[in-house]
């Protein structure tokens, strides 16, 4: 009698993290991805533009996102990511010229607010009451039903910080989503905020890491091994379709699909997922920080939102990125590049760069695009989905992608998800 097999098809983050989460018991994995490389939105790769290795996007994580550091302390990585010992978020106001850093204390009784320094010019501690408002709202309700864009902190706090983790504009986005977020990081103090950056590249933090946990435990990975069909039999997935290759599952076999949602739709017969999505757009320039420059930069009244210092380049990222991604390639880099000198202090023309334009980064994280999130477990009992799109309770982002991964792993084993 032949070992179990589990199925995993997709090798970014929730697909590899599934891996790392049942590689560890001995089962028997092969994961069957689409493209010649692994880790989907969250890698590296050689960019000849600018002659070095770039991030395909920019990524944040904070120190209380939990699943995410597990996943680095399980295949030893986690002194990849860097970041201040303390929660620390400088920002800059191109308008007004100002320059702030909010620094949320270690605890989660929130004493900084009471102190000048460490707060938003010109708010009071009382502006910052209105983050509570966000628990316990209806489905449907959004932000802007919660917080006015006229509020003193909107723009130069909620807005910068909430589009980010929501990558949609938090007029209209999900009040429960914008909810979580802060339950998990600024609700939980200073510790759970900490900011931190994969200094040497996405791909050396986490795909190269956890590539290596995962082959390394007998994990087998097929790359260019586009699934093209399932069958299904009964309650469960029959036949794995590869086009050149048809593979027949048993009883026992599994089956983890962490693909985006658009591939999970032409997959599994009747299966919902948003349809809606937002873009996120990056740029890329080659030229060293200024020397004050702070690793990560929030940059209000510009077209760029944040600014990343890294040893020999400065990246910039805008989430919810509709209104810039018709502009002419050239024309935005020089749009982009006058907002990063205004905001750190570079000088200079344009120097190389590259432009990367993420049309469907993510769902929108809108009431009605929340409301369509598919569960992990599916009708067919050897079929669980993946992904930062299914319904982790989080928006799309790092967290939720590993979150996800985790979960399928212990769905495929029958146990009780615990993150």
């Amino acid at each position: 009698m032949r070992a179990r097999t589990l199925h995993i098809i997709g090798a970014g983050l929730a697909g590899l993290t599934t891996a790392a989460g049942v590689a560890r018991k001995g089962e028997d994995v092969v994961i069957h991805e689409a493209s010649a490389h692994a880790g989907g939105r969250c890698r590296s790769y050689f960019e000849p533009a600018l002659d070095m290795m770039i991030d395909n996007g920019n990524h944040l994580v904070l120190s209380g996102n939990r699943a995410t550091m597990h996943l680095l302390d399980l295949v030893g990585s986690r002194g990849e990511l860097a970041g201040p010992d303390e929660a620390s978020f400088s920002f800059v106001d191109l308008d007004s010229g100002e320059h702030w850093t909010l620094k949320p204390n270690i605890g989660p009784v929130p004493w900084w607010v009471l102190v000048k320094a460490r707060r938003v010019p010109g708010s009071s501690p009382f502006d910052y009451l209105v983050g509570a408002r966000l628990a316990g709202r209806k489905h449907g309700t959004t932000v802007g039903d919660v917080i006015s864009e006229d509020h003193p902190l909107y723009h130069r706090m909620w807005e910068p910080l909430l589009v980010s983790a929501l990558n949609t504009d938090p007029q209209e986005a999900c009040t429960q989503m914008a909810w979580a977020v802060m339950r998990e990081t600024l609700a939980r103090g200073g510790q759970a905020c900490r900011p931190l950056i994969a200094h040497h590249g996405l791909s050396r933090a986490f795909i190269e890491p956890v590539i290596d946990f995962v082959e390394g435990r007998g994990v087998e990975l097929k790359f260019n091994h586009r699934l093209k069909a399932m069958s299904f039999t009964g309650e469960r997935v029959s036949e794995l379709d590869f086009g050149d290759e048809k593979i027949s599952l048993d009883e026992r076999d599994a089956v983890v699909l962490a693909v985006p949602p658009w591939v999970a739709q032409d997959l599994v017969p009747d299966i919902t997922t948003p349809t809606a999505f937002r873009s996120i757009i990056n740029g890329h320039f080659k030229t060293a920080p200024a020397q004050d420059q702070p690793p990560i930069l929030g940059v209000v009244n510009g077209a760029v939102q944040w600014v990343f210092a890294f040893e020999q380049h400065v990246s910039i990222t805008i989430s919810a990125a509709e209104p810039f991604l018709d502009r002419p390639r050239q024309e935005l880099a020089e749009l982009l590049w006058a907002d990063v000198k205004a905001a750190t202090g570079l000088r200079g023309d344009l120097p190389a760069w590259q432009i990367i334009k993420e049309k469907r980064a993510t769902f929108a994280c809108t009431p009605g695009e929340v409301a369509k999130r598919p569960p992990q477990t599916t009708r067919w009992k050897n079929l669980v989905l993946a992904g930062d799109y299914v319904d982790t309770s989080l928006p799309a982002t790092i967290e939720g992608a590993v979150r996800s991964g985790f979960a399928a792993a212990r769905l495929v084993r029958g146990k009780t998800i615990n993150f």
